[in-house]
Parts: C-alpha cells; sequence; structure tokens
C-alpha cells in the first residue's frame, strides 16, 4: 500500500462530500467582481539573464518567482497554465517562460495542479534540478525527468553555494482520485551566506511557522500565500487569510513580507483585490513599518541585497501583547 502523508498535527485535511455540497451551495449565493486588474510593470529579461550576483526575487504570478541566489537561477512552482480547471487565468504571468534565463534548480511544494503544470515544467530552459517533496520523484521520473532530488521535512542540501531545506508546511495534494495524500508537500529556505529566504508553498496557518523561525532565524525574505482562503471554515486547515500569513510574518521573524497566491486563479471564493485589502488593512492596523511588506507588481524584480532589515516585528506590535 503507498504511503500516506500527514500534518505535524497529523491531520491530512480530506474534506467530505457532505463539506464539498455545502460550499458549492454557499458559492452559488455569492457574486464576486474579479475584473480588479493585478498590478503589473515591465521585466527586464536582458539584465536578469546577465545576473549571477545579485539576490532578487522576480513575481510571475501565483507561486511561480524567479529567485537569483549564489549565482543560481531558481524557479518555484512553475505554472504558466491559461487556465485552472473551467477558470480562466485573471492576470497573464509576469514573465513568459521565453524571458527565463537558463534555470538550475525548480522547487516544488507540492503536486496540487496550481503549483506542478507538467507542461509549463517541460517548457523551462536550463538543464535543471528538481527539488521535490518525498513521494514526488518516482512520478517525475516517469514523466522524464532525470534530475530529480526528494526531501523530507527539515532534510537539507546544497546545489552550488546554496543550501536548500524543505521545511513542513500545513497541506494536502491530489492529482486524481486515487492519489490523494500520496506525496508530501513543504516550503523551501534558502541560504547564502547572509541572504535567506522563504517560499511557503501552501499552507494553513499553524505553529509550524514559529518553529522553521526558530530553526532559521536569518530569513530576510519571506513569500507568504494570502489567496484561495474563503469561505474560512472550508479552507482554514489549507490556506491561510490575509490576517493570518501577517502573523505567520511575525512568527518566522522575517525581515520582508511579499504576498502571493492572489492574483491567477479563482480557486476559492475570494478575491485578488479582498485579499490585498485585507492584507494591507492588517498591516495597517498592527503598525507595522510600510517597508517591511513588499506587494510586487507582476514582473516586478527586487533586489534586497541593499536593503535594511528592520527589528522582527514584537508580539505587541504583531496586536498579541
Amino acid at each position: 500500500m503507498a504511503k500516506r502523508y500527514v500534518n505535524l498535527d497529523g491531520s491530512s485535511n480530506i474534506k467530505s462530500f457532505a463539506d464539498m455540497r455545502k460550499w458549492q451551495k454557499e458559492r452559488r449565493t455569492k457574486k464576486k467582481d474579479l475584473s480588479y486588474p493585478v498590478p503589473r510593470t515591465s521585466p527586464d529579461p536582458v539584465k536578469l539573464a546577465a545576473n549571477r550576483s545579485l539576490p532578487t526575487v522576480t513575481f510571475i504570478g501565483h507561486s511561480t518567482f524567479l529567485i537569483q541566489l549564489g549565482g543560481l537561477h531558481i524557479v518555484t512552482d512553475p505554472v504558466w497554465a491559461n487556465r485552472m480547471g473551467f477558470s480562466p487565468r485573471l492576470s497573464a504571468p509576469g514573465l513568459s517562460i521565453d524571458e527565463l534565463p537558463p534555470i538550475d534548480v525548480v522547487l516544488l511544494s507540492h503536486a496540487h495542479y496550481d503549483h506542478l503544470h507538467l507542461a509549463s515544467l517541460r517548457r523551462l530552459p536550463g538543464n535543471f534540478e528538481l527539488l521535490v517533496p518525498e513521494g514526488l520523484g518516482p512520478w517525475l521520473t516517469r514523466k522524464g525527468f532525470s534530475r530529480v532530488r526528494e526531501f523530507t521535512w527539515w532534510e537539507e542540501a546544497a546545489v552550488g553555494d546554496v543550501t536548500f531545506a524543505f521545511v513542513p508546511a500545513k497541506h494536502w495534494t491530489r492529482r486524481t482520485l486515487w492519489d490523494t495524500n500520496s506525496s508530501h508537500w513543504g516550503g523551501w529556505v534558502l541560504q547564502h551566506r547572509e541572504d535567506c529566504l522563504y517560499f511557503a508553498g501552501d499552507s494553513g496557518y499553524d505553529p509550524l511557522f514559529a518553529q522553521i523561525g526558530e530553526r532559521y532565524p536569518s530569513i530576510r525574505v519571506a513569500l507568504l500565500p494570502i489567496g484561495a482562503y474563503e469561505p474560512e471554515w472550508f479552507m482554514r486547515d489549507a490556506h491561510m487569510s490575509p490576517e493570518e500569513a501577517v502573523q505567520a510574518f511575525a512568527d518566522l521573524g522575517a525581515g520582508f513580507m511579499v504576498p502571493m497566491h492572489y492574483d491567477a486563479y479563482h480557486l476559492a471564493d475570494d478575491t485578488p483585490k479582498e485579499a490585498l485589502d485585507r492584507l494591507h488593512a492588517e498591516w495597517t492596523r498592527r503598525k507595522l513599518p510600510v517597508d517591511q511588506l513588499w506587494t510586487m507588481e507582476l514582473g516586478r524584480t527586487l533586489d534586497w541585497s541593499n536593503q535594511q532589515q528592520a527589528a522582527s516585528p514584537t508580539d505587541e506590535e504583531m496586536g498579541n501583547g
């Protein structure tokens, strides 16, 4: 029998058919405005291709980023799909696949279709290595990828001068009716000298963020999901609300937050505008430094080498005192 994976608290996040019917019935009563244009800017592919020294992050869309660190070109959860199920993409990617430099490393957080799009993966340029959760390697090998390395939670490995650590998330996964939770899920911590970035993948809120912050106290940039949270009674175990994402940022003790997983696909009942509005309202309510929140336009590249990291927010500043 195939191994089935669970979260740190033992949960599997498998919803009942009754819960699914309740959500779909509730969903039909809502009218949502999806016309908000997510801000975007024009990328500079020539500059990106030439960079092998500065630490940068470029927002492509959803959970897809180009990260440049330690001389490596790294892509997270590569998805350039024009549709997800029956829903068309809401915002075009900030960078096309053709504009990417040769990729050295691909990081996968889990096997859900909005994080692992096989057609996008096959089109990526470069002789890249795939770093993936435990249980996903054999499937990718069968699909023709030869450079695949599996990781268990808290496992670390180096590629060049960059250390990659696979860390827990609270989520689940499935690609067919028969493979639920047959591979794991998680986030990634990337470390090169004093530069440390955390990519959360997909996760509900959980004490695991404090554990990650304790193990990796030098995280400067945290890429955290803020979308696909409504209705919260149904989504909470697998997706964070914007307010919970801010709390996860505090738990991590990170220097800067980059929101993700809100712009590209209508996976739940919330909209990109609602997610961003709630994020900024919570940031303001907690009186956090404005320059610690990087709400990146699609296609924007940020170089964090010269960014001054403010002191990590205290519990009182985060509204927990």
